[in-house]
């Protein structure tokens, strides 16, 4: 009799209580999805296309059009090649484009465009396994091929069309200022010839340069929108400043010209790639001291690039190689969990 007791207790006992172990974040915000902070970047970077737009007219457009529309083939392509799900709708690859665009010059070939494009999302992302595996920012990746493959194209003297006058059917039909980029880019005048750009024109954004680059009020506009927007981390931009900044100050103080300051924070790409390309949650650091640490390397190679080689700008190659230590800068800024680290 107990036994049929004991029978019937373990039938109609509670089934085992199912345990999902799994790793942290455990609480997550719905709303923060893939998609939500690519368009984020979108509208951060408007100001940058209106800018663009302003100084080279349709030819921004053009190049920003040519851009998009080779990495979204890219990436169906390459998407259905590894027969997963079709993967345009995050806007990943419209994002890539738009960064690839803005960082060739407005005159850029078509076939060079073309090839960026293609590189940017086969090298920089479908290579490593697709959006979230990528070791290196892919527009970057792009930009550093057609660099190396068509060095004659991308260099500083391409941003600059001297022949105007054999030209002037084709800048009446895409609207470009002629006399913004008959000049060499603010970057080209300093290292070439020690000329230093004017403050606001640096700042507003009326000089000759690559596409996404030429007004820092653009870039900050933007930038402190995808800050508030918690899309971008401000430290990564913070850093970046404040190491390029800081560099900057000490070479004016040693060389009294404090206008050198204003000429590397606001010229070039600095806050353009501090912003918009080093900020990349995929290829940066995870934690907040790190996100800090990693500005600070990517600004100071942006200056030592400038300072010592003889590119007058740094900013691709120093993203470039601010992703390659980003692994390590996680393994050094580990934080402490709560209650102290378990002795063995």
């Amino acid at each position: 009799m107990a036994e049929e007791k004991e029978n019937m207790d373990e039938k109609n006992e509670a089934p085992a209580a199912v345990i999902h172990v799994a790793p942290g974040p455990h609480l997550q915000d719905a709303s923060l999805s893939t998609r939500r902070m690519m368009v984020d970047v979108l509208i951060g970077l408007a100001p940058l296309m209106v800018a663009a737009v302003v100084v080279f007219r349709m030819a921004a457009v053009v190049q920003v059009a040519l851009c998009v529309f080779c990495c979204m083939v890219t990436e169906a392509v390459f998407t259905a090649m590894r027969r997963k799900p079709f993967s345009l709708a995050d806007c990943s690859a419209i994002v890539t484009g738009v960064i690839l665009a803005f960082s060739l010059p407005w005159n850029s070939p078509w076939h060079v465009t073309i090839i960026g494009s293609v590189m940017a999302i086969a090298l920089g992302k479908a290579i490593f396994g697709g959006l979230g595996f990528n070791l290196f920012n892919p527009a970057m990746v792009g930009r550093a091929f057609v660099m190396l493959a068509f060095s004659a194209a991308m260099a500083a003297p391409a941003f600059v069309n001297n022949n105007i006058d054999h030209l002037n059917p084709v800048f009446s039909l895409l609207g470009v200022d002629a006399d913004v980029i008959s000049s060499a880019t603010p970057m080209t005048a300093f290292k070439e010839q020690g000329i230093g750009a004017n403050w606001l024109r640096l700042f507003l954004g009326n000089t000759n340069g690559s596409i996404g680059e030429t007004s820092a009020l653009a870039c900050l506009v933007g930038g402190l929108y995808l800050c508030i927007r918690k899309t971008a981390s401000w430290q990564i931009p913070a850093g970046s400043i404040v190491a390029a900044g800081g560099i900057a100050a000490a070479l004016a103080i040693f060389k009294h010209d404090p206008g050198l300051v204003g000429q590397h924070v606001l010229g070039g790409a600095l806050l353009f790639g501090a912003f918009f390309i080093a900020t990349d949650p995929v290829t940066s650091p995870i934690t907040p001291r790190g996100k800090f640490i990693f500005g600070l390397a990517f600004g100071a190679l942006v200056m030592f690039i400038r300072l010592f080689s003889g590119y007058p700008e740094g900013v691709m190659f120093s993203v470039l190689l601010a992703n390659a230590i980003s692994p390590l800068i996680n393994r050094w800024t580990v934080p402490k969990p709560v209650g102290g680290i378990v002795e063995k």
